[in-house]
């Protein structure tokens, strides 16, 4: 129910700490104080700007036909370099212990559509309401147990299913039963064996969405922290042991629960691995529920305050891993998209918005092809790669100290009509359509500033 949503929310925002009224953001440095950037592997500094990408509705020998060519065509043609590329658990081992090869071949296919686009993909284990056992997609049925405990569809508010408990049992099962255990670990030693030298493999999303159960007489947000503090950091240090004995050297992305989404502070550990991405999502519950934007609320000032906590604590990147409003042609709409990516472009590594399809819902664009309302705004220049330190990082402005690890990108989305100038002992050399790439002499500081023709 639409309003079991609300209700979550008002909660969960009574609890928040308050946040001063928005104001235009000042120039910042590529990142907050503390948090660390995604680098590649010849340690230039990575930014991500990009989209999920998803077939739900397919599965078996259908699975992934959703999703064509075009749409890494199209997003590069945007300017946009990264994809969250959903797969299942459910069509990879549909039997357990059997795992499907056209599926990883369906897998390939799309992985190879994004290299030759130069899109950098982040596997996702998705699960939505944890899996088919449910009526939806994920973690398969031979793997969900559930006690006997009543299950009731809300087709009005699909969230609010997370709270059935039979829903809630199947995730305690998951992360305590001891062969579901070993099952997960084999499932992401499986993907990972299979595309570790993958080109266009960023890294692993070891769970969408993780959920849990609440104990008797306790409130969502601590129950989030302690789900995230007692299941979800040893299943992570888990699934990275499998992941390491196969694949050493891919990014593994690891999620909290969707409460942080209302600025709740995550309860999650540390995760014993060199290269690993903190990977929050970015809705407003109030707002899926078909909510306008209220900027007074403070809501995107208290969502940074809390997810900005935890890399800082663990000194790992963050990316975000879905985002972007199902309504965004209110009113205020607008407004949220500038404030909400002056914000995320502060503290991150890059996002990923929800979702790249042509029709309506969430859908970034059209069935032409065209920009739905307010996501364009999504679409600006930025620097994909700095090969150096950098000192100042912004959407028309770029000023880095050069290093020794190649050249440093910049994409600029189309149409295109750009001005490119530099500052400092650096030179443009070609490179693709819609991105500019510039070589700098080490140690020199290098000022590169975008505008329009």
């Amino acid at each position: 129910m639409r309003t079991l949503a609300l209700a979550l929310s008002a909660a969960l925002l009574a609890l928040a700490p308050p946040a001063p009224a928005a104001a235009p953001p000042a120039p910042a440095p590529a990142a907050e104080p503390g948090i660390p950037r995604l680098t590649d592997d010849r340690g230039r500094v990575l930014t991500l700007r990009g989209w999920n990408v998803e077939d739900k509705t397919h599965r078996g020998e259908a699975a992934l036909s959703a999703i064509t060519e075009k749409h890494f065509r199209d997003m590069r043609a945007r300017g946009f370099n990264f994809a969250r590329l959903l797969v299942f658990w459910d069509d990879l081992e549909p039997t357990r212990g059997r795992y499907s090869e056209a599926y990883l071949r369906k897998i390939e296919r799309v992985l190879d559509w994004a290299g030759r686009h130069d899109v950098h993909v982040l596997i996702d284990a998705h699960q939505d309401v944890f899996g088919p056992a449910f009526g939806h997609r994920g973690i398969p049925e031979w793997a969900t147990r559930t006690d006997g405990l009543p299950f009731t569809p809300h087709p009005d508010d699909w969230f609010a299913e997370y709270f059935e408990p039979a829903v809630q049992r199947a995730f305690t099962h998951l992360y305590e039963d001891e062969d579901l255990r070993r099952a997960q670990a084999r499932m992401w030693r499986v993907l990972a064996d299979r595309f570790e030298h993958h080109p266009a493999v960023l890294g692993y999303d070891l769970i969408n969405e993780p959920m849990g159960e609440l104990r008797e007489g306790e409130d969502l947000p601590a129950a989030a922290r302690r789900i995230e503090r007692d299941h979800l950091t040893p299943l992570y240090n888990r699934l990275a042991d499998a992941i390491r004995s196969v694949d050493d050297d891919n990014w593994i992305f690891v999620e909290p629960t969707p409460i942080v989404g209302e600025g709740v502070p995550t309860g999650l550990g540390r995760i014993d691995d060199p290269k690993v991405v903190y990977a929050p999502h970015f809705y407003n519950t109030a707002m899926e529920a078909g909510a306008d934007y209220d900027p007074s609320a403070g809501w995107i000032e208290a969502y940074e305050a809390a997810v900005t906590a935890y890399p800082r604590e663990y000194g790992v990147p963050i990316v975000v891993g879905e985002w972007g409003p199902l309504n965004n042609a209110l009113p205020n709409m607008g407004r949220f998209y500038r404030e909400a990516l002056a914000s995320l472009n502060r503290y991150s590594s890059g996002w990923a918005g929800y979702v790249w399809c042509y029709g309506g819902g969430y859908c970034a664009v059209d069935g032409s092809g065209a920009w739905r309302a307010n996501k364009e705004q999504t679409a600006a220049p930025y620097a994909e790669a700095v090969a150096g330190r950098v000192v100042e990082q912004g959407p028309s402005r770029l000023v880095y100290v050069a290093g020794r690890g190649g050249a440093t990108v910049l994409s600029l989305p189309g149409p295109t009509g750009w001005r490119v100038s530099l500052e400092g002992r650096a030179w443009r050399v070609p490179g693709p359509a819609g991105r500019v790439v510039v070589r700098a002499v080490p140690g020199a500081t290098v000022t590169v500033t975008v505008n329009r023709g």
